[in-house]
């Protein structure tokens, strides 16, 4: 099990992290030393190559050298991540993690199910209110938007919206990174292609998405693939919407071979979040609530975006000018995110079930 080093916090100091917001440096150096004392850190599920956060981690122990990570299952799922604290409540060894990065959905059901708490990162203002839960038990982290990879050898001239992937220039081009019936990639995708011709957020986008695909596949345009830079690379699936992060990690696999554009369209910009959260039974819930403050600062969130995914904070940093102009130029342009729509969770839920429980009536395509 873990060991404290010994260093017993003061009353005043347990008083003062037990608030929920840390509202001047003073207060983060008193978290840092609090942070200190216990020693330790436990995060789960964070892949070095996922995001970044190989570099994140690194710059964590950097700036506290003083707090040992521990880093559990790396490729563990949102659901496992879970899991792991229900299965840890009274442990306070290193099987219990700390902290949390799940899919958007898992905060609030974390949140219902009594296993996170809540606490306001310094920087909470500049986050979205659409990306957060109100009372803080979790927040979003990044988010990806659904793109398209297109392969310059074969498409001369990239889309730049949905309603382009309906021209005759685009025959036999268009594929999904998922089947649409059971992949969450591919269902935000029919939703973003609804929004983006004027449907209403929730089950109208989803149904106004299908109408798009059908008739993308009666053009004879829609490639009824699972879609991957592989394909694209073969010719088989020239164009490929996926999440942007998986669209601008797959440009550096091709390595110009084939060139791609990476083209986030005018309109349905839909983005795909991740939250963060502290377990209600944390052993280090300081050191956690420093690693919250690390992710939200300003070097937290470029970190991220290093690594292709698209730090929550990304329209704020941007407004300041603080985002690294040697970053931003491997990205397509920031103006591209500016309209970016982080649909709720009641909102997801009905346009999943239109499309999953439709896609075969409306649309016909056995994507494979």
């Amino acid at each position: 099990m873990f060991k404290f080093t010994g260093k017993v916090l003061s009353l005043s100091a347990a008083a003062l992290f037990a608030s929920t917001v840390i509202s001047s440096a003073a207060s983060l150096d008193d978290l840092a030393k609090a942070a200190k004392a216990e020693g330790e850190l436990t995060v789960i599920a964070l892949p070095h190559d996922w995001c970044g956060y190989g570099a994140v981690i690194d710059g964590f122990k950097a700036k506290y050298p003083d707090i040992k990570i521990n880093e559990l299952n790396p490729d563990a799922g949102s659901g496992d991540e879970v899991e792991a604290i229900k299965a840890n409540k009274d442990n306070k060894g290193p099987q219990a993690p700390d902290v949390i990065d799940v899919g958007l959905s898992f905060g609030p059901s974390a949140k219902k199910d009594g296993l996170i708490q809540a606490y306001k990162v310094s920087t909470w203002d500049s986050i979205p209110d659409s990306a957060k839960d109100a009372e803080g038990y979790w927040t979003g982290d990044y988010y990806g938007v659904l793109s398209f990879l297109v392969n310059k050898d074969l498409v001369k001239e990239a889309p730049a919206d949905w309603a382009d992937l309906l021209k005759s220039d685009y025959a036999n081009t268009v594929a999904l990174a998922g089947d649409p019936r059971a992949s969450n990639q591919a269902i935000q995708a029919v939703y973003a292609a609804g929004l983006s011709g004027g449907a209403a957020a929730g089950e109208a986008a989803g149904t106004a998405g299908l109408d798009f695909f059908k008739k993308l596949n009666a053009a004879g345009n829609f490639v009824p693939v699972i879609g991957k830079p592989a394909t694209l690379a073969q010719g088989q699936t020239p164009i490929l919407v996926t999440w942007d992060y998986n669209a601008l990690a797959g440009r550096d696999t091709l390595k110009g071979n084939p060139p791609v554009d990476v083209v986030v369209p005018k309109t349905g910009v839909v983005a795909g979040v991740y939250v963060q959260a502290i377990s209600a039974f944390a052993p280090h819930p300081n050191a956690a609530k420093l690693w919250l403050e690390y992710l939200y600062s300003d070097e937290g969130q470029i970190a991220w975006l290093k690594g292709y995914c698209h730090p929550i904070r990304f329209n704020d940093l941007s407004k300041n000018g603080k985002l690294p102009a040697d970053v931003m130029a491997k990205l397509p342009p920031a103006e591209a995110y500016a309209s970016a729509v982080f649909p709720t969770l009641d909102e997801q839920g009905k346009a999943k079930e239109a499309i999953t429980k439709n896609w075969d009536a409306v649309v016909g395509a056995n994507v494979k």
